[in-house]
C-alpha cells in the first residue's frame, strides 16, 4: 500500500566537523563571468544534483492532481487556478537555501517513484556544453515534461540567475499548459545573511479557454513587503476574470474579477489556492523541507533497482551528506576532472540515454524505456560514470 511507504525524516548527522572558507577568495575573479562551470569547494554546495532540484518543484504535485479532477468535472477556470499555484510553489523550497546544487555529470540521471504521491519522475543531464536538463513525470491524469538551461552572471554581492526553457503539463483529457521560469537573483553573498528574490513575468498559456499571468516583483533595498506575487486569468477574450495576489514563499489567494479590467472585485474576499507545508521543528543547515530530506536518501532496496548514473550513487554528493568533508572534496575534485571530458564526448556524437530532441524545436522530450529497463534491472547500457575516467566513448553512445 502507498500509505505503507516508510521515508526517512531527518538527514545523517555529520561525521565531521565543518571547516569555514571564504567564499570571496574562490569567486573574486569571477565578477561578471558564467558561475555555470566555476569550481566551487564542495563547502557552498547542499547534497542534492540538479536533477533532483527539478524533482523538488514536486513537493505540491497535489495541486496538478486537483487540477485534473477539478477539470474533468468542467470547471475550467478552476483548473488553470491550481495549475498556476503549482508554478509558483516551485519557489517556496528556494528560501533560506543558501547552498549550491551539484552540477550533474553528463548523462546523469535521477528517478523519483513516490507511489504515495502518485507520481514518476526521470531526469537526465542532456548537455554539457551548454549545460542543459531534460525532466519528465507522471501523475494521476496528467503527465509533466520540460528543460531548462540555466545562465548565471556573478556581480560581487549577488549572482543572477537566468533560466531557458519551457516547462508543460498536459492532462489526459487533452488540456495543455505551457510556461517558463522568471529570473533569480541570490544576494549578500559576501557580507550579510544571503537570500534569494524571484523577479519577472510567468506567462502560463493554455490551449483552451484559459491562461494567466503571473508577475513576481523584484525587491527593492527599503521593500518592506517582498516576495510579492500578483497576477490575474484571462478567457479567450481577454477579459481578465479572476485576480491572483500571493507570495512565492507562502501561499497564493484569488478573487473572481468584477470589471473585466480586474480593476475592482467581488466582495467576498480572497479564497486560498494553495500554502506552503510548515517548515520542518529542527531543519539542518539546508534547510530542507521534509520532502527536500527524503531525495537523497538510498535504502539497499533502492540502490538494487538504481541504474549506475542516478545521482544518490555520486560519491561527492553522498560523502557531503554523511558529513565527510575532507572525502567529499576530494571526489568532488575527482568527478570535475572527468567533467573535462564531457565536451569530447558530445563533440563525437554522444547522445542523451532517455530523452531526444524535441522534432523541430529544440527543447527535449523523453523517449521511454527507462522503467521497462528498471523492472528487468537492465542497465547494460548505462556505463559508470562515476568511475574512473573512461575512454570507450563507442560504449556510452550504445
Amino acid at each position: 500500500m502507498a500509505s505503507s511507504v516508510k521515508r526517512r525524516s531527518k538527514l545523517p548527522e555529520p561525521l565531521e566537523k565543518e571547516k569555514g572558507v571564504s567564499l570571496w577568495s574562490v569567486i573574486k575573479d569571477c565578477v561578471g563571468k558564467d558561475l555555470t562551470n566555476v569550481c566551487l569547494p564542495v563547502y557552498f554546495n547542499e547534497p542534492l544534483s540538479s536533477l533532483q532540484k527539478c524533482c523538488e518543484e514536486f513537493e505540491y504535485s497535489s495541486l496538478l492532481d486537483e487540477a485534473y479532477e477539478i477539470g474533468k468535472m468542467g470547471n475550467s477556470l478552476m483548473r488553470v487556478m491550481k495549475v498556476a499555484s503549482f508554478a509558483m510553489s516551485s519557489y517556496a523550497s528556494s528560501e533560506g537555501r543558501p547552498c549550491k546544487p551539484f552540477n550533474p555529470l553528463l548523462g546523469e540521471t535521477y528517478e523519483a517513484d513516490f507511489p504515495e504521491k502518485g507520481i514518476r519522475f526521470i531526469s537526465e543531464k542532456v548537455s554539457h556544453h551548454p549545460v542543459m536538463i531534460a525532466c519528465h513525470c507522471e501523475g494521476k491524469g496528467w503527465k509533466f515534461w520540460g528543460d531548462s538551461n540555466l545562465k548565471s552572471k556573478f556581480w560581487g554581492q549577488s549572482i543572477q540567475l537566468e533560466p531557458i526553457g519551457t516547462l508543460t503539463v498536459e492532462f489526459d483529457d487533452g488540456e495543455i499548459f505551457t510556461w517558463s521560469k522568471v529570473t533569480t537573483t541570490i544576494n549578500n553573498l559576501i557580507l550579510g545573511t544571503p537570500y534569494c528574490n524571484h523577479y519577472g513575468t510567468m506567462h502560463i498559456k493554455g490551449n483552451r479557454q484559459f491562461s494567466c499571468q503571473l508577475e513576481f516583483k523584484e525587491q527593492s533595498f527599503l521593500d518592506r513587503m517582498p516576495r510579492q506575487v500578483q497576477g490575474y486569468v484571462e478567457d479567450q477574450m481577454r477579459n481578465k476574470v479572476v485576480i491572483l495576489r500571493g507570495e512565492w514563499n507562502d501561499y497564493l489567494c484569488y478573487e473572481i474579477a468584477k470589471s473585466k479590467n480586474c480593476e475592482e472585485s467581488q466582495s467576498e474576499g480572497k479564497s486560498l489556492l494553495w500554502k506552503k507545508n510548515e517548515p520542518l521543528p529542527d531543519p539542518t543547515r539546508y534547510n530542507f523541507s521534509s520532502f527536500g530530506i527524503i531525495l537523497n536518501e538510498l535504502t539497499a532496496e533502492l540502490q538494487e533497482k538504481l541504474p549506475p548514473t542516478d545521482s544518490r550513487l555520486r560519491p561527492d554528493q553522498r560523502y557531503l551528506e554523511n558529513g565527510e568533508y575532507d572525502k567529499a572534496n576530494s571526489e568532488k575534485l575527482r568527478l570535475e576532472q572527468r567533467q573535462r571530458v564531457s565536451k569530447k564526448f558530445q563533440d563525437n556524437g554522444w547522445k542523451p540515454k532517455w530523452f531526444n530532441k524535441d522534432g523541430t524545436e529544440e527543447g527535449y522530450r523523453y523517449s521511454g524505456g527507462y522503467w521497462e529497463a528498471r523492472e528487468q534491472k537492465n542497465w547494460s547500457e548505462c556505463p559508470n560514470i562515476f568511475g574512473d575516467i573512461y575512454n570507450d566513448i563507442t560504449h556510452i553512445n550504445e
